[in-house]
C-alpha cells in the first residue's frame, strides 16, 4: 500500500495504523475544530475531519492520500469535548458514570478531488464509578487530550466499561477495519 498522510497528532490513531501495518507519515496543521451549528453530530464530525485534511492538502503532491478523523462523545444528545482541566474531566466522567453514551468518529480520506467520508458509531456503557475511581484515573492518566475525558484502552476502560456495542477501535479514535477497506478503493 502507498504511504498515506495522517492529518492527526493522535497517538492512538498512529498506533492503530501501525497495528494495521499501513505505511504513513504525520502532517498536521492547526485547524479550527468548530462547526456550523446547523450540522448534526455525524456531519459535524466529518466536517472537522475534512477541515483537518484540507489544511494539509495544498502542501502535498496532488496524488497524496490524506486520512483525517475527528471523534466526538455524545451523552443524551450533548457533545462532550476534551476537558480543559482536572475539574472538568472529573465532571465529564461523573456524567458518563452509570450511563450509555455514543462515540462518533468522522473520517475523511482525500486524494486530489476524490473524497470518501463516513462516520462510525459505537455505544459505550459505563459501570457506576466512584468519585475515588474517577479522581484516581484523572490524576494518573491526565486525559485532557481525549474527547469525553477517557481512553478505553487505559485503566478506566478495563475497570469502568460495562459493555461496548460496535467497533472498539472507533472508541480509540479510528474505525480501523473500515478505514483499511476504504483505503483499498484508492
Amino acid at each position: 500500500m502507498k504511504k498515506i498522510i495522517l492529518a492527526s497528532q493522535s497517538p492512538r490513531r498512529k498506533q492503530l495504523l501501525e497495528w494495521a501495518e499501513i505505511p504513513f507519515e504525520v502532517k498536521v496543521k492547526e485547524t479550527d475544530e468548530s462547526f456550523p451549528p446547523n450540522l448534526n453530530v455525524d456531519e459535524a464530525a466529518k466536517y472537522i475531519a475534512r477541515q483537518k485534511a484540507l489544511a494539509v492538502q495544498n502542501e502535498l503532491p496532488s496524488d497524496s492520500i490524506i486520512l483525517a478523523a475527528d471523534t466526538m462523545v455524545v451523552l443524551k444528545g450533548r457533545i462532550i469535548n476534551k476537558p480543559k482541566d482536572r475539574d472538568e474531566a472529573i465532571r465529564m466522567l461523573s456524567d458518563l458514570s452509570g450511563n450509555k453514551h455514543v462515540v462518533i468518529t468522522g473520517v475523511v480520506i482525500l486524494r486530489g478531488e476524490k473524497e470518501i467520508s463516513f462516520t462510525d458509531k459505537t455505544d459505550v456503557h459505563f459501570h457506576e464509578l466512584t468519585p475515588t475511581q474517577i479522581a484516581f484515573y484523572v490524576d494518573k492518566y491526565k486525559p485532557y487530550d481525549k474527547a469525553g475525558a477517557y481512553a478505553i484502552q487505559e485503566w478506566i476502560g478495563v475497570v469502568g466499561i460495562k459493555s461496548v456495542e460496535g467497533d472498539f477501535y472507533n472508541v480509540m479514535g479510528l474505525p480501523i477495519s473500515r478505514v483499511v477497506r476504504e483505503l483499498s478503493k484508492f
